[in-house]
């Protein structure tokens, strides 16, 4: 097995795929101090492209799981296929779901998929008239890869006016949607020709403070499954949101094979909207989600990028998980590195569940100390019979971890608790 990444996610998969009995090894490109513990860590750069289809050729993989959404836009899903290598993520043209937000939304609109109002800004011209079409807050879109922080939500007509002009001089268009209120989450389904399979619903938490303010970020904590999407609402989002992206992309030429992550808000009347559509995992809602899977991780990937998703069955646990990020002094903006990580406990067992750390921004020092290499660092996640125990379980291991300057939630799960 290849994993193509470095971040939490990855090291959340890695686990996953270390304990299948299909597996016998795990290699990562990059990885991190976390995953170079349990697998084999190669040094080569995520968004290296030819760099990566040779080491899956040296190494014989007999897949390749791509992480982050970078590689996919660039085409390593189409290369790895035309080397003979199964990939478990979305050829090129696929990850435009992704790598275009304006493309997302016109197939959307074409599929009469429900999400937000939109306009289209190309001049600076546009924006006051744009921005008098909506009531505030704005919510104003760069169109381009920006890892999952190109996204200004505000009632501050100056800023947004700002960040429009700014996205109009960076990539020539950005677009301003109507807001959607509500509560948001997250479905991540495993797609294919075949079929698709709904992993347990999950609700990220975006804003890097208390009470969900401040800016927005990748992510600060997560857990699942999320109350807020009950059975009634899993079945208005099957049936308005993913067949009909599923019917269409089993219509192009290529078939998608890979995780289509839905990003959802839930209205007052429990009716579900599109905010946006990824390609991959989400980070951090695969830290929560890949460990109720209880059957072979690897099993269940190899279906899909193989086109066969329809004929596996999958099984999940009924257990709850809830995940908390540490992250680096600084972020959301430049984060400090290469600062000394101390982690008194890196697991807590349970009978019915346990806790342990995941690693995302870290590495090792020359003198094997373990530093902080990014803006999200460690993710501490719990897995429990209730909501309640697994956040006890991940905020007691967060308790163990020191790292100057850093940061993190303490009220991860509150919607739900």
């Amino acid at each position: 097995m290849l994993v193509v990444g470095g971040g939490g996610r990855e090291h959340a998969l890695a686990l996953g795929l270390v304990a299948s009995p299909s597996v016998g090894e795990v290699h990562l490109a990059p990885g991190n101090a976390g995953t170079a513990s349990i697998a084999t860590n190669h040094d080569v750069s995520d968004s290296d492209v030819e760099a990566l289809v040779e080491l899956a050729q040296s190494l014989d993989c007999d897949l390749v799981v791509v992480g982050p959404e970078g590689p996919l836009v660039n085409g390593l899903a189409d290369s790895c296929r035309a080397a003979g290598i199964p990939c478990f993520g979305p050829h090129s043209e696929g990850a435009e779901l992704e790598g275009s937000k304006l493309y997302a939304k016109q197939v959307m609109n074409n599929l009469n998929i429900p999400t937000a109002a939109f306009h289209l800004i190309d001049s600076a011209s546009q924006i006051d008239a744009a921005l008098d079409d909506f009531a505030p807050p704005w919510v104003v879109k760069r169109d381009v890869l920006v890892g999952g922080k190109g996204v200004v939500v505000t009632s501050e007509r100056e800023e947004a006016s700002s960040a429009l002009h700014e996205g109009v001089s960076l990539d020539g268009v950005v677009l301003l949607e109507e807001f959607l209120s509500g509560e948001e989450a997250s479905m991540l389904v495993m797609l294919d020709e075949s079929g698709w399979v709904a992993l347990p619903a999950s609700q990220d938490h975006k804003r890097v403070g208390e009470d969900d303010t401040g800016p927005n970020t990748g992510g600060m904590g997560a857990y699942a499954p999320a109350p807020v999407v009950t059975e009634e609402l899993r079945q208005k989002v099957f049936e308005r949101i993913v067949d009909p992206m599923h019917e269409w992309l089993t219509a192009q030429d290529t078939p998608y094979r890979g995780c289509l992550y839905v990003g959802l808000m839930i209205d007052d009347v429990n009716d579900p909207y599109v905010v946006e559509y990824n390609v991959r995992f989400g980070d951090p809602e695969t830290q929560v989600t890949v460990p109720l899977i209880e059957s072979d991780l690897y099993e269940l990937l190899y279906a899909v990028a193989t086109g066969n998703v329809a004929y596996s069955n999958p099984r999940f646990s009924t257990a709850h998980a809830m995940t908390v990020v540490l992250a680096s002094e600084g972020y959301p903006g430049p984060p400090r590195k290469g600062l000394p990580i101390t982690i008194e406990h890196a697991m807590i067992a349970q009978e019915e569940g346990g806790a342990f750390v995941h690693h995302a921004g870290t590495a090792s020092a020359d003198n094997g100390q373990l530093v902080s290499s990014g803006g999200r660092v460690l993710a501490c996640t719990g897995i429990g019979a209730t909501l309640g125990e697994a956040r006890e379980l991940a905020y007691s291991l967060m308790d163990g971890i020191s790292l100057e300057g850093s940061h993190y939630r303490s009220d991860i799960g509150y919607r739900a608790l």
